[in-house]
């Protein structure tokens, strides 16, 4: 038997979200809409002798989409077909602004979907100096007005015991006038079963999925004859509702001083003001990243201490073999390699949720968006491409707060280029080999390459999605609409249900496509295709008779790397690389990086029989590795193999290259699709080699 279906419908900043997590408790997951990025949030709850599942829509102004989102809430309430589609919804309003919601319910109503009103927030009808004359309102509504205050739970099981509430279906207030009227009886004949407000709809959007492409047709030609537009019936719709509606509610909301909004206005002249809220900003930000970073931090170091002990003690325990060595070097260590992240992704999210429960995101906005929409991007996108800056696994994870379809995923599909903390192992040697260390302008030379090494991402990261704005298309225009919502204490459910949602959605979801690809990348590297591999210690022995024992292991894990499937890849890529000034042995370090780009380090020092722990933060050691390296010579050009031109190109490939499995399983868990996926590290891989090919050949 299908369960009763319960939407909750409302405009952002609402309250809605607490609402769905103090219904449904712990009985909620988080997906995304079949085929499509946008977060699907669903639960259950039982009660009145039966269970309803209940769907927590996205945010809305208006059931007329700006953006994929909309589109799902326009759907779900429009198309009887959608495995979304209500049997009852629950419109969410705040006291603050009731007005908004009363023209999201007629919406809603005239539509054909029963609803009924919920205020929520009510505890903050008193500081907002407001009075609701509940009677006049339910008279008016035409349903049962019902109040709520979801952060303790008052009103909650009055709200689920009124879910077996249905008002009429139809309710009649919409009339189109005038040429409107003329336009609207053409398309009724296309669509008779529908009610007269459906029809305005499919008359007053370019695009409706769900209807067929004649009607489609059909539609564009009533807008031609008629000599109008989707737009104009939009605004004008939107016009008429809004004067309407205050007319109407004018006395049923009595609004007194409202000391709420009045301390929220104080707040925002420091907050938004054109400098200071800046500073503030950019103030907030760092802290932010520092707390991500200074927090995560020995809690990753205590994973990673205990996993390697506990992958050492697994091992000890396992006989010998390849059996025992899948289990502890692939599978265990893989995840080891996920669950590394975790405490980064939590905390960031921690943070970020605060951001959102308190208000300020909405100030960070309306900041950030004229900057950065320019290249396509949004306000919000400021926070996943700062995130960057420590890791692009979290940084993709946290555009999933930015609505706009096409913004999101731009924001996406540029992140990793800006300078992550993986690449910095990397930077710091190869900058040590080539660039010397001297002064610029009072200004170390090697930490200015540093520095540009920085700039460059984040240049790369805005004329790419400057680009990207230009090829990627999409059916709705993205405009800064939004209403800047009170200042308020954080829901610390909401923060706890998001934090575990983002977690957990990376540990089941990019976690299993990050192991497999870990278990890929340990095979080629632990197996060879003949005996030089599986007898690596015979060649190395006969040919080095003399090696103490500590230097023979070194030098049979360098041979057996070498002779593994990864080395022969390593050779077989070397003609591809060989234009950008690398020879074979950085081909392997390429390969194996992308395990994790900073495995390259590990990865040439196992290749020059140093093994695979050198700590470039110990002098030594990394005296040791750099001296190493800058003695190799790549057999191709007879020349060192870390020269300046060889150098340079190989500091930008890692600048712009894809270089990251986690990165790569993140984006396909984010975006449901391999088709960008797979458009991203052809992207940026190709405009790493491009640059490096370039550079190399004029600097050689």
């Amino acid at each position: 038997m299908k369960n009763t279906v319960i939407a909750l419908l409302g405009n952002p900043n609402v309250g809605k979200t607490s609402l769905f997590n103090r219904i449904t408790k712990l009985h909620q997951h988080v997906g995304n809409y079949p085929g499509i990025t946008v977060e699907k949030r669903e639960g259950y709850v039982k009660a009145n002798g039966k269970t309803y599942t209940v769907i927590d829509l996205p945010g809305t102004y208006t059931l007329f989409p700006t953006s994929l989102d909309e589109e799902i809430v326009f759907n779900s309430l429009a198309n009887k077909e959608s495995l979304s589609f209500p049997d009852l919804v629950v419109v969410v309003a705040e006291p603050n602004n009731i007005k908004r919601s009363v023209i999201l319910y007629q919406q809603a109503r005239e539509l054909g979907v029963p609803a009924i009103f919920v205020i929520n927030m009510i505890d903050e009808l008193a500081a907002k100096g407001l009075e609701i004359d509940y009677q006049k309102l339910e008279a008016y509504l035409g349903t049962k007005v019902l109040t709520t205050d979801a952060r303790n739970g008052k009103g909650i099981q009055e709200l689920v015991q009124a879910f077996d509430i249905r008002p009429s279906h139809h309710l009649s207030r919409f009339i189109a006038d005038g040429q409107y009227k003329e336009a609207l009886d053409d398309a009724k004949k296309l669509f008779p079963l529908s009610t007269e407000y459906q029809t305005w709809q499919f008359l007053a959007q370019e695009h409706v999925s769900f209807i067929s492409l004649e009607q489609r047709r059909r539609l564009v030609e009533i807008r031609n004859h008629h000599n109008i537009s989707g737009n104009q019936l939009q605004k004008w719709e939107a016009m008429q509702r809004n004067a309407q509606v205050e007319r109407d509610i004018a006395n049923v909301v009595l609004v007194k001083e409202n000391l709420h909004v009045s301390k929220t206005n104080h707040i925002d002249k420091i907050l938004l003001h054109p400098v200071w809220g800046y500073v503030i900003f950019f103030l907030l930000l760092f802290i932010l990243f520092q707390l991500v970073f200074t927090l995560s931090a020995p809690i990753m170091d205590w994973i990673d201490e205990h996993f390697a002990a506990f992958v050492d003690l697994t091992a000890a325990s396992l006989p010998e073999g390849p059996i025992s060595d899948l289990i502890t070097q692939g599978i265990l260590a893989g995840i080891g390699g996920i669950v590394i992240f975790v405490p980064q992704i939590a905390i960031l999210f921690l943070l970020v949720s605060l951001m959102e429960e308190t208000g300020y995101m909405s100030r960070v906005v309306f900041l950030m968006d004229r900057w950065l929409r320019p290249y396509g991007l949004n306000g919000k996108s400021v926070i996943p491409l700062m995130s960057g800056v420590g890791c692009a696994v979290p940084a993709i994870m946290a555009a999933r707060n930015i609505e706009n379809t096409k913004e999101r995923l731009i924001t996406m599909l540029v992140t990793p280029f800006m300078t992550c903390a993986a690449r910095l192992p990397i930077y710091v040697v190869l900058i040590a080999l080539v660039i010397p260390n001297n002064t610029f302008l009072g200004f170390g030379l090697q930490g200015l390459v540093l520095n540009l090494l920085y700039i460059l991402g984040v240049v790369a990261a805005l004329l790419s999605a400057w680009v990207l704005n230009k090829i990627v298309k999409s059916n709705h225009k993205s405009f800064l609409i939004f209403e800047l919502p009170s200042y308020k204490t954080p829901d610390w459910r909401n923060v706890t249900n998001n934090v575990w949602d983002k977690t957990s959605g990376f540990l089941f979801g990019a976690g299993k496509i990050i192991l497999a690809m870990a278990i890929v990348l340990w095979v080629l590297g632990n197996f060879g295709p003949n005996d030089r591999f599986n007898e690596a210690e015979r060649y190395v022995t006969e040919a080095n008779p003399d090696l103490s024992e500590a230097d023979l292991s070194e030098e049979i894990a360098s041979f057996k790397l070498e002779h593994s499937f990864l080395g022969y890849i390593g050779m077989g890529i070397e003609p591809i690389v060989a234009p950008l000034g690398y020879d074979w042995k950085m081909g392997i370090g390429l390969v194996s990086s992308f395990a994790a780009r900073e495995v390259f380090v590990g990865t040439m020092a196992t290749v020059y029989s140093l093994g695979e722990d050198v700590d470039i933060e110990d002098d030594e050691q990394k005296q040791t590795l750099l001296s190493k390296m800058k003695s190799e010579i790549n057999r191709n050009t007879g020349q060192p193999a870390y020269n300046l031109a060889s150098g340079i190109s190989l500091l930008l490939f890692y600048a712009f290259a894809m270089q990251c499995m986690s990165t790569i399983a993140i984006m396909k868990r984010e975006t449901g699709s391999w088709k960008w996926t797979a458009i991203q590290t052809c992207m940026m891989t190709g405009i790493a080699y491009v640059l490096a090919l370039v550079v190399y050949q004029l600097m050689k």
